[in-house]
């Protein structure tokens, strides 16, 4: 049939460019050593549980003392009869922890950014993104039906010059606060002063600095000390914290909007109230043990050291994201799978995840792993020269 001999023909000609992706099932927990189905164990660097607490035992504790209490699922959306007690207090306890007056939780971080994006601007109003922004970011805006603006990756001086130019609506400025693929940090009070001076919010998805960044974990505000009630605040739960959701922390009547018009939370049934037990002892875990963040910092000093003199350029990051800049797809997929025949799993990231010629390894380094593991992969990296 013409439909699937159309679909066919676009497959090859993905694989053809080296950019035909294959899922690897696990038999085991997420760690520092996987076990994928063939049953190979692997060294993984490709994991985002950056401090280690997806296989946690507290962790697991709770949300077996969760599933006892409330049972395998939520039967509904939260405006049903799928908000559950769990719910409440999670929610409450993650304003808290980002120091925001208020918190709503989301099943994933995609619904959360589609939410928010959409309950807060639409065809009369204006967004602002940065060009490199994940890609929850850019459907959101596209779907909100506002005008969008990309300004430059990191340049506060081209964002400054597009809001000078908008005078309709809303403003809204839209930006990651750890960069996916590249590692870099946004210059979030840089961005923060240009919403002030223009009367725009700015939204902030730290995905990648939850957990992470800041006293205690507390994220990309807590990083550079930033209070503004500008700020809507998005954080996933599914990597430094080790379980899955996500949450939009902000001012209380910015959360009250989401829970009235946001759709991607008004439409999707409530995520497991285990699961939100579980959460709450991974965020008491993020309180406590400050010497995984320590652990993780050391470790990422020792890939930098240790990566010197290679022919493949580690671009600059101080977080887990650690991306070694291959430049051609082929030779960024041969690279990776001599690593996965080394038993060293490290995910070849190509277009049109990242530019064209930018093609990568990503490595992510976990509290989880070793000294040892890191100087292991370095010695493979180095074999490969």
């Amino acid at each position: 049939m013409p439909l699937f001999s159309n679909l066919q023909s676009d497959l090859e000609h993905r694989a053809a460019q080296g950019l035909l992706r294959r899922r690897r099932a696990l038999e085991s927990a997420q760690g520092a050593r996987v076990v994928v189905v063939e049953g190979k164990s692997c060294l993984s660097f490709c994991s985002n549980d950056y401090l280690g607490l997806a296989n946690h035992p507290r962790v697991i504790a709770a949300m077996r003392r969760g599933a006892e209490r409330y049972g395998a699922g939520s039967g509904a959306s939260h405006l049903v009869s799928g908000h559950f007690a769990a719910h409440e207090e999670l929610e409450n306890a993650l304003a808290a922890f980002a120091r925001k007056p208020a918190a709503l939780l989301f099943s994933t971080g995609y619904l959360a950014n589609f939410g928010a994006v959409q309950a807060l601007v639409g065809r009369d109003d204006t967004i602002f993104a940065d060009r490199l922004n994940h890609a929850s970011l850019n459907d959101a805006m596209l779907l909100s039906r506002a005008e969008v603006k990309r300004y430059r990756h990191n340049d506060p001086a081209h964002l400054e010059q597009l809001l000078a130019t908008a005078s309709r609506g809303r403003k809204l400025v839209i930006t990651d606060a750890v960069f996916s693929m590249d590692g870099d940090l946004a210059p979030l009070p840089e961005l923060l002063a240009l919403c002030e001076r223009y009367d725009a919010w700015l939204l902030v998805d730290d995905a990648h600095g939850f957990g992470v960044l800041g006293r205690e974990g507390r994220g990309a505000l807590a990083h550079f000390n930033l209070d503004s009630p500008r700020i809507i605040y998005m954080a996933t739960l599914g990597k430094a914290a080790g379980v899955a959701g996500a949450f939009v922390a902000a001012e209380s009547i910015v959360i009250e909007t989401l829970i009235q018009q946001a759709r991607s939370y008004i439409y999707t049934t409530a995520s497991p109230p285990a699961l939100a037990a579980a959460t709450l002892e991974s965020l008491a875990l993020l309180r406590e043990e400050e010497g995984r963040r320590e652990r993780l910092q050391k470790l990422i000093a020792q890939l930098h050291t240790s990566l010197s003199g290679l022919p493949w350029t580690l671009m600059p990051s101080t977080t887990p994201i650690q991306p070694l800049l291959i430049g051609e797809n082929e030779a960024a997929v041969t690279l990776s799978e001599a690593l996965r025949e080394r038993g060293i799993w490290v995910p070849a990231i190509r277009p049109p995840t990242v530019p064209q010629g930018t093609a990568r390894l990503r490595i992510s380094l976990s509290a989880a792993h070793e000294e040892a593991d890191v100087a292991r992969l370095v010695e493979m990296l180095r074999e490969m020269i």
